[in-house]
Protein backbone atom coordinates (compact mmCIF):
# COMPACT_ATOMS: atom_id res chain seq x y z
CA UNK A 1 0.00 0.00 0.00
CA UNK A 2 2.90 2.54 0.74
CA UNK A 3 4.35 1.53 -2.59
CA UNK A 4 1.12 2.02 -4.38
CA UNK A 5 0.90 5.65 -2.59
CA UNK A 6 4.68 5.89 -3.31
CA UNK A 7 4.22 5.56 -7.25
CA UNK A 8 1.15 8.17 -6.98
CA UNK A 9 2.99 10.65 -5.83
CA UNK A 10 5.85 10.44 -7.95
CA UNK A 11 3.15 11.31 -10.83
CA UNK A 12 3.88 14.48 -12.38
CA UNK A 13 6.68 14.53 -15.60
CA UNK A 14 4.56 11.84 -17.42
CA UNK A 15 1.75 13.38 -17.03
CA UNK A 16 3.14 16.72 -18.60
CA UNK A 17 3.68 14.98 -21.30
CA UNK A 18 0.61 13.18 -21.88
CA UNK A 19 -1.29 16.77 -21.55
CA UNK A 20 0.65 17.81 -24.25
CA UNK A 21 0.14 15.00 -26.64
CA UNK A 22 -3.92 15.66 -25.84
CA UNK A 23 -4.50 18.37 -27.60
CA UNK A 24 -7.60 19.67 -29.98
CA UNK A 25 -5.78 17.82 -32.89
CA UNK A 26 -5.34 14.71 -30.99
CA UNK A 27 -9.49 15.30 -29.97
CA UNK A 28 -10.14 16.28 -33.80
CA UNK A 29 -7.83 13.23 -34.93
CA UNK A 30 -9.56 10.62 -32.54
CA UNK A 31 -13.38 11.71 -33.34
CA UNK A 32 -12.79 11.86 -36.99
CA UNK A 33 -11.40 8.24 -36.65
CA UNK A 34 -14.41 7.04 -34.81
CA UNK A 35 -17.25 8.79 -36.89
CA UNK A 36 -15.19 7.16 -39.97
CA UNK A 37 -14.16 3.92 -39.26
CA UNK A 38 -15.67 3.05 -36.27
CA UNK A 39 -13.74 1.14 -34.00
CA UNK A 40 -11.93 -0.72 -36.57
CA UNK A 41 -8.55 1.30 -36.55
CA UNK A 42 -8.62 1.59 -32.72
CA UNK A 43 -5.48 -0.42 -32.55
CA UNK A 44 -3.34 2.17 -34.14
CA UNK A 45 -3.74 4.11 -30.70
CA UNK A 46 -2.66 1.39 -28.14
CA UNK A 47 0.29 0.92 -31.07
CA UNK A 48 0.97 4.86 -30.52
CA UNK A 49 0.55 4.19 -26.08
CA UNK A 50 2.80 1.18 -26.43
CA UNK A 51 5.70 3.38 -28.85
CA UNK A 52 5.42 6.13 -26.77
CA UNK A 53 6.46 4.42 -23.38
CA UNK A 54 8.97 2.31 -25.37
CA UNK A 55 10.44 5.92 -26.43
CA UNK A 56 10.09 8.03 -23.50
CA UNK A 57 11.30 5.22 -21.49
CA UNK A 58 14.30 5.71 -22.79
CA UNK A 59 14.45 9.14 -22.26
CA UNK A 60 14.02 9.31 -18.49
CA UNK A 61 17.19 6.71 -18.72
CA UNK A 62 19.36 8.74 -20.50
CA UNK A 63 18.21 11.93 -18.41
CA UNK A 64 18.89 10.09 -14.95
CA UNK A 65 21.85 8.09 -15.78
CA UNK A 66 23.71 11.29 -17.39
CA UNK A 67 21.80 14.00 -16.02
CA UNK A 68 22.01 15.76 -19.37
CA UNK A 69 19.07 16.13 -21.70
CA UNK A 70 18.53 14.72 -24.96
CA UNK A 71 19.91 17.73 -26.47
CA UNK A 72 23.41 17.53 -25.58
CA UNK A 73 23.11 13.68 -25.82
CA UNK A 74 22.89 14.37 -29.64
CA UNK A 75 24.94 17.26 -29.97
CA UNK A 76 28.10 15.44 -27.99
CA UNK A 77 27.48 12.09 -30.68
CA UNK A 78 28.77 13.85 -33.57
CA UNK A 79 32.73 14.45 -33.80
CA UNK A 80 32.25 16.20 -37.43
CA UNK A 81 31.46 19.76 -37.51
CA UNK A 82 29.04 19.70 -40.57
CA UNK A 83 26.88 16.48 -39.25
CA UNK A 84 26.82 18.42 -35.77
CA UNK A 85 26.02 21.43 -36.91
CA UNK A 86 23.25 19.84 -39.87
CA UNK A 87 21.55 17.16 -36.96
CA UNK A 88 21.40 20.38 -34.32
CA UNK A 89 19.98 23.07 -36.38
CA UNK A 90 17.82 21.27 -38.02
CA UNK A 91 16.28 19.65 -35.16
CA UNK A 92 15.69 22.79 -33.21
CA UNK A 93 13.88 24.05 -36.42
CA UNK A 94 12.05 21.58 -37.07
CA UNK A 95 10.54 21.59 -33.47
CA UNK A 96 10.67 25.47 -32.99
CA UNK A 97 8.48 26.22 -35.99
CA UNK A 98 6.31 23.62 -35.63
CA UNK A 99 5.62 24.84 -32.21
CA UNK A 100 5.10 28.37 -33.54
CA UNK A 101 2.84 27.34 -36.58
CA UNK A 102 0.98 24.62 -34.48
CA UNK A 103 0.41 27.88 -31.25
CA UNK A 104 -2.37 29.05 -33.06
CA UNK A 105 -4.41 26.33 -33.99
CA UNK A 106 -3.69 25.00 -29.48
CA UNK A 107 -5.23 28.31 -28.54
CA UNK A 108 -7.75 28.77 -30.70
CA UNK A 109 -9.19 24.77 -29.92
CA UNK A 110 -8.75 25.95 -26.50
CA UNK A 111 -11.02 28.63 -27.21
CA UNK A 112 -13.65 26.61 -28.62
CA UNK A 113 -14.65 24.92 -26.07
CA UNK A 114 -14.59 28.20 -23.87
CA UNK A 115 -16.42 30.08 -26.50
CA UNK A 116 -18.94 27.78 -26.15
CA UNK A 117 -19.43 27.94 -22.26
CA UNK A 118 -19.08 31.99 -22.31
CA UNK A 119 -20.51 33.02 -25.86
CA UNK A 120 -17.48 34.78 -26.68
CA UNK A 121 -16.07 34.54 -30.10
CA UNK A 122 -12.71 32.52 -30.40
CA UNK A 123 -10.28 35.34 -32.21
CA UNK A 124 -10.57 37.01 -28.63
CA UNK A 125 -10.77 34.20 -26.51
CA UNK A 126 -7.81 33.13 -27.95
CA UNK A 127 -5.29 35.82 -27.08
CA UNK A 128 -6.60 36.30 -23.24
CA UNK A 129 -5.84 32.73 -22.81
CA UNK A 130 -2.57 33.13 -24.45
CA UNK A 131 -1.42 35.60 -21.91
CA UNK A 132 -3.01 33.27 -19.42
CA UNK A 133 -0.18 30.84 -20.34
CA UNK A 134 2.48 33.49 -20.80
CA UNK A 135 2.09 34.49 -17.43
CA UNK A 136 2.17 30.65 -16.03
CA UNK A 137 4.99 29.69 -17.37
CA UNK A 138 7.02 33.34 -17.00
CA UNK A 139 5.69 33.41 -13.02
CA UNK A 140 5.21 30.16 -12.45
CA UNK A 141 7.55 26.98 -10.97
CA UNK A 142 7.50 23.85 -12.80
CA UNK A 143 5.72 22.45 -9.82
CA UNK A 144 2.45 24.79 -10.41
CA UNK A 145 3.47 24.06 -14.20
CA UNK A 146 3.32 19.91 -13.02
CA UNK A 147 0.09 20.51 -10.72
CA UNK A 148 -2.00 22.04 -13.73
CA UNK A 149 -1.20 19.55 -16.26
CA UNK A 150 -2.34 16.87 -13.66
CA UNK A 151 -5.53 19.14 -12.78
CA UNK A 152 -6.43 19.01 -16.62
CA UNK A 153 -5.78 15.63 -17.33
CA UNK A 154 -8.17 14.87 -14.13
CA UNK A 155 -11.20 17.10 -16.64
CA UNK A 156 -10.10 15.18 -19.94
CA UNK A 157 -10.15 11.82 -17.67
CA UNK A 158 -13.82 12.70 -15.98
CA UNK A 159 -15.08 14.22 -19.48
CA UNK A 160 -14.10 11.29 -21.98
CA UNK A 161 -14.11 8.36 -20.10
CA UNK A 162 -17.39 9.10 -18.71
CA UNK A 163 -18.94 10.07 -21.93
CA UNK A 164 -17.39 6.39 -23.21
CA UNK A 165 -19.31 4.27 -20.71
CA UNK A 166 -22.28 6.71 -20.89
CA UNK A 167 -22.98 6.00 -24.86
CA UNK A 168 -22.77 2.24 -23.87
CA UNK A 169 -20.78 1.28 -26.70
CA UNK A 170 -20.50 -2.64 -28.26
CA UNK A 171 -17.53 -3.95 -26.17
CA UNK A 172 -17.00 -6.96 -27.97
CA UNK A 173 -16.45 -5.03 -31.27
CA UNK A 174 -14.22 -2.19 -29.48
CA UNK A 175 -11.86 -4.92 -28.33
CA UNK A 176 -11.48 -6.20 -31.62
CA UNK A 177 -10.97 -3.00 -32.95
CA UNK A 178 -8.04 -2.83 -30.15
CA UNK A 179 -6.58 -6.43 -30.83
CA UNK A 180 -7.34 -7.19 -34.17
CA UNK A 181 -5.43 -5.02 -36.42
CA UNK A 182 -6.95 -3.87 -39.72
CA UNK A 183 -6.97 -1.34 -42.45
CA UNK A 184 -10.23 -0.37 -44.17
CA UNK A 185 -10.40 0.90 -47.46
CA UNK A 186 -9.18 4.87 -47.36
CA UNK A 187 -7.57 4.46 -43.64
CA UNK A 188 -3.98 4.71 -43.93
CA UNK A 189 -3.66 8.64 -43.54
CA UNK A 190 -5.87 8.05 -40.50
CA UNK A 191 -4.26 5.44 -38.76
CA UNK A 192 -0.70 7.49 -39.66
CA UNK A 193 -2.59 10.56 -37.98
CA UNK A 194 -3.03 8.61 -34.82
CA UNK A 195 -0.01 7.32 -34.46
CA UNK A 196 1.62 11.07 -35.50
CA UNK A 197 -0.86 12.70 -32.93
CA UNK A 198 0.77 10.85 -29.99
CA UNK A 199 4.37 10.40 -30.95
CA UNK A 200 5.57 13.94 -30.63
CA UNK A 201 9.44 14.76 -31.59
CA UNK A 202 9.35 17.76 -28.69
CA UNK A 203 7.96 15.69 -25.96
CA UNK A 204 11.34 13.68 -25.94
CA UNK A 205 13.56 17.03 -24.97
CA UNK A 206 9.97 18.68 -22.73
CA UNK A 207 10.35 14.75 -20.74
CA UNK A 208 13.91 14.84 -20.47
CA UNK A 209 13.57 18.48 -19.04
CA UNK A 210 10.63 17.67 -16.70
CA UNK A 211 12.76 14.69 -15.08
CA UNK A 212 15.26 16.79 -14.04
CA UNK A 213 12.98 19.14 -12.41
CA UNK A 214 11.15 16.32 -10.81
CA UNK A 215 13.43 13.20 -9.66
CA UNK A 216 16.82 12.61 -8.25
CA UNK A 217 19.26 10.56 -9.85
CA UNK A 218 19.12 6.51 -10.71
CA UNK A 219 17.54 5.94 -7.47
CA UNK A 220 14.45 7.07 -8.71
CA UNK A 221 14.24 5.09 -11.87
CA UNK A 222 11.70 2.98 -10.41
CA UNK A 223 8.90 5.83 -9.92
CA UNK A 224 10.03 7.63 -13.14
CA UNK A 225 9.35 4.79 -15.11
CA UNK A 226 6.10 4.18 -13.75
CA UNK A 227 4.95 7.62 -13.90
CA UNK A 228 5.90 7.21 -17.53
CA UNK A 229 3.75 3.81 -18.00
CA UNK A 230 0.91 4.76 -15.73
CA UNK A 231 0.84 8.61 -17.35
CA UNK A 232 0.81 7.83 -20.88
CA UNK A 233 -1.55 4.54 -19.97
CA UNK A 234 -4.16 7.16 -19.03
CA UNK A 235 -3.22 9.56 -21.89
CA UNK A 236 -4.50 6.52 -24.83
CA UNK A 237 -7.41 5.27 -22.73
CA UNK A 238 -8.36 9.15 -22.78
CA UNK A 239 -7.56 9.25 -26.40
CA UNK A 240 -9.48 5.89 -27.18
CA UNK A 241 -12.48 7.14 -25.05
CA UNK A 242 -12.82 10.22 -27.45
CA UNK A 243 -12.77 7.89 -30.84
CA UNK A 244 -14.89 5.19 -29.14
CA UNK A 245 -17.61 7.64 -28.31
CA UNK A 246 -17.19 8.80 -31.57
CA UNK A 247 -17.60 5.48 -33.51
CA UNK A 248 -20.95 4.44 -30.56
CA UNK A 249 -22.23 8.39 -31.57
CA UNK A 250 -21.68 9.67 -34.87
CA UNK A 251 -19.98 6.77 -37.02
CA UNK A 252 -20.96 7.63 -40.38
CA UNK A 253 -20.71 11.35 -40.32
CA UNK A 254 -18.31 14.22 -41.61
CA UNK A 255 -17.29 15.89 -38.39
CA UNK A 256 -14.74 19.03 -37.43
CA UNK A 257 -14.33 18.84 -33.94
CA UNK A 258 -15.42 16.52 -30.88
CA UNK A 259 -18.12 19.30 -30.08
CA UNK A 260 -20.18 16.81 -32.34
CA UNK A 261 -20.58 14.03 -29.83
CA UNK A 262 -22.61 17.10 -28.42
CA UNK A 263 -25.52 16.34 -29.87
CA UNK A 264 -26.06 12.61 -29.70
CA UNK A 265 -25.38 13.31 -26.00
CA UNK A 266 -28.59 15.01 -25.41
CA UNK A 267 -30.49 12.09 -24.57
CA UNK A 268 -28.33 11.17 -22.19
CA UNK A 269 -26.93 14.37 -20.25
CA UNK A 270 -29.61 16.73 -21.20
CA UNK A 271 -29.71 20.05 -23.61
CA UNK A 272 -28.31 21.74 -21.44
CA UNK A 273 -25.19 20.26 -20.31
CA UNK A 274 -24.39 17.90 -23.24
CA UNK A 275 -22.52 20.83 -25.06
CA UNK A 276 -20.90 21.85 -21.76
CA UNK A 277 -20.02 18.90 -20.50
CA UNK A 278 -18.09 18.13 -24.11
CA UNK A 279 -16.77 21.81 -24.45
CA UNK A 280 -15.22 21.28 -20.81
CA UNK A 281 -13.10 18.52 -21.88
CA UNK A 282 -12.34 20.60 -25.36
CA UNK A 283 -10.77 23.43 -23.51
CA UNK A 284 -9.49 21.22 -21.09
CA UNK A 285 -7.08 19.35 -23.66
CA UNK A 286 -6.18 22.76 -25.87
CA UNK A 287 -4.99 24.74 -22.41
CA UNK A 288 -2.78 21.84 -21.69
CA UNK A 289 -1.71 21.40 -24.97
CA UNK A 290 -0.98 25.08 -25.56
CA UNK A 291 0.79 25.06 -22.47
CA UNK A 292 3.16 22.08 -23.61
CA UNK A 293 3.90 23.06 -26.79
CA UNK A 294 6.14 26.20 -26.05
CA UNK A 295 7.65 24.62 -23.10
CA UNK A 296 8.62 21.54 -25.84
CA UNK A 297 10.12 24.40 -27.81
CA UNK A 298 12.51 25.48 -24.59
CA UNK A 299 13.22 22.48 -23.66
CA UNK A 300 14.73 21.61 -27.05
CA UNK A 301 16.41 24.43 -27.88
CA UNK A 302 18.05 24.87 -24.29
CA UNK A 303 18.88 21.10 -24.53
CA UNK A 304 20.58 21.55 -27.68
CA UNK A 305 22.36 24.80 -26.72
CA UNK A 306 23.34 23.39 -23.26
CA UNK A 307 21.35 26.60 -21.54
CA UNK A 308 21.89 25.80 -17.68
CA UNK A 309 18.61 26.40 -15.04
CA UNK A 310 16.05 24.69 -16.48
CA UNK A 311 12.75 26.07 -16.53
CA UNK A 312 13.79 28.75 -14.24
CA UNK A 313 16.20 29.94 -17.25
CA UNK A 314 15.85 33.28 -18.47
CA UNK A 315 17.15 31.71 -22.14
CA UNK A 316 14.56 29.22 -21.17
CA UNK A 317 11.60 31.64 -20.32
CA UNK A 318 12.64 33.71 -23.86
CA UNK A 319 11.98 31.05 -25.84
CA UNK A 320 8.67 30.21 -24.23
CA UNK A 321 7.58 33.61 -24.27
CA UNK A 322 8.43 34.03 -28.18
CA UNK A 323 6.35 30.63 -29.13
CA UNK A 324 3.37 32.04 -26.64
CA UNK A 325 3.74 35.38 -28.76
CA UNK A 326 3.54 34.21 -31.93
CA UNK A 327 0.44 32.17 -31.09
CA UNK A 328 -1.06 35.01 -29.48
CA UNK A 329 -0.52 37.31 -32.72
CA UNK A 330 -1.55 34.86 -34.71
CA UNK A 331 -5.08 33.57 -33.33
CA UNK A 332 -6.20 37.19 -32.55
CA UNK A 333 -6.09 38.35 -36.07
CA UNK A 334 -6.93 35.13 -37.66
CA UNK A 335 -4.33 34.27 -39.35
CA UNK A 336 -3.89 30.73 -40.98
CA UNK A 337 -0.72 30.30 -41.73
CA UNK A 338 -0.91 27.14 -43.56
CA UNK A 339 1.82 27.35 -45.68
CA UNK A 340 4.20 27.46 -42.01
CA UNK A 341 2.24 24.47 -40.90
CA UNK A 342 3.27 22.26 -44.18
CA UNK A 343 7.02 23.07 -43.72
CA UNK A 344 6.88 22.02 -40.34
CA UNK A 345 4.95 19.03 -40.70
CA UNK A 346 7.72 18.53 -43.71
CA UNK A 347 10.25 18.85 -41.42
CA UNK A 348 8.67 17.10 -38.02
CA UNK A 349 8.22 14.00 -40.80
CA UNK A 350 11.81 14.13 -41.16
CA UNK A 351 13.07 15.15 -38.10
CA UNK A 352 10.72 12.36 -36.13
CA UNK A 353 12.53 9.34 -37.36
CA UNK A 354 16.10 11.16 -37.10
CA UNK A 355 15.28 11.71 -33.60
CA UNK A 356 13.94 8.41 -32.92
CA UNK A 357 16.85 6.50 -34.26
CA UNK A 358 19.36 9.05 -32.17
CA UNK A 359 17.23 7.82 -28.89
CA UNK A 360 18.23 4.40 -30.13
CA UNK A 361 22.18 4.47 -30.93
CA UNK A 362 22.50 6.86 -27.34
CA UNK A 363 20.54 4.31 -25.44
CA UNK A 364 22.95 1.71 -26.50
CA UNK A 365 26.34 3.42 -26.17
CA UNK A 366 27.69 1.46 -22.94
CA UNK A 367 30.46 4.26 -22.48
CA UNK A 368 27.33 6.69 -21.72
CA UNK A 369 24.26 3.99 -20.09
CA UNK A 370 26.74 1.32 -18.88
CA UNK A 371 24.52 -1.32 -17.04
CA UNK A 372 21.35 0.77 -18.18
CA UNK A 373 21.68 0.92 -22.00
CA UNK A 374 18.88 -1.45 -23.55
CA UNK A 375 19.04 -5.16 -23.42
CA UNK A 376 18.45 -7.57 -26.56
CA UNK A 377 14.25 -8.01 -25.49
CA UNK A 378 14.44 -3.36 -25.08
CA UNK A 379 16.66 -4.05 -28.67
CA UNK A 380 14.21 -5.81 -30.14
CA UNK A 381 10.98 -3.76 -29.53
CA UNK A 382 12.98 -0.15 -29.64
CA UNK A 383 14.46 -1.08 -33.01
CA UNK A 384 10.45 -2.40 -34.12
CA UNK A 385 9.26 1.25 -32.83
CA UNK A 386 11.92 2.83 -34.21
CA UNK A 387 11.32 1.18 -37.94
CA UNK A 388 7.46 1.99 -38.08
CA UNK A 389 7.79 6.02 -36.49
CA UNK A 390 10.56 6.34 -38.98
CA UNK A 391 8.02 5.17 -41.78
CA UNK A 392 5.35 7.42 -40.15
CA UNK A 393 7.72 10.22 -40.50
CA UNK A 394 8.84 10.04 -44.40
CA UNK A 395 5.12 9.66 -44.68
CA UNK A 396 3.86 12.52 -43.34
CA UNK A 397 6.76 14.53 -44.74
CA UNK A 398 6.06 13.09 -48.42
CA UNK A 399 2.67 14.07 -47.90
CA UNK A 400 3.24 17.37 -46.78
CA UNK A 401 5.38 18.48 -49.57
CA UNK A 402 2.71 17.19 -51.98
CA UNK A 403 0.47 19.45 -50.23
CA UNK A 404 2.86 22.44 -50.06
CA UNK A 405 3.40 21.87 -54.30
CA UNK A 406 0.00 20.66 -54.76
Amino acid sequence: MNRFKEILKALGPGMVITASFIGPGTVTTMTRAGAGFGYSILWAVLFSVIATIVLQEMIIRLALVTRRGLGEAIYDLFNHTVGKFLVVWISMLAVAIGCAAYMSGDLLGTSLGLGYLLNIPTNILAPIVGIIILTIGLLGSYKIIEKIMLGLMVIMGATFITTMFLVKPNWGEVFSGAFLPSIPDSSIIMVIALIGTTVVPYNFFLHATAVHERFNGMKDLNLARWDTIISIAIGGLISGAILISAGALIYGQEVDNVVALAGPLVPILGETWAPVFISIGLFAAGFSSALASPMGAAATVSSFFKWEGGMKGKKFKMVFGTVILIGVVTSAIGFEPLEVILIAQALNGIILPVIAILIYIIINKKGLMGQYKNGPVLNVIGFAVVAVVSFLGIYSMIDAVTAFFG
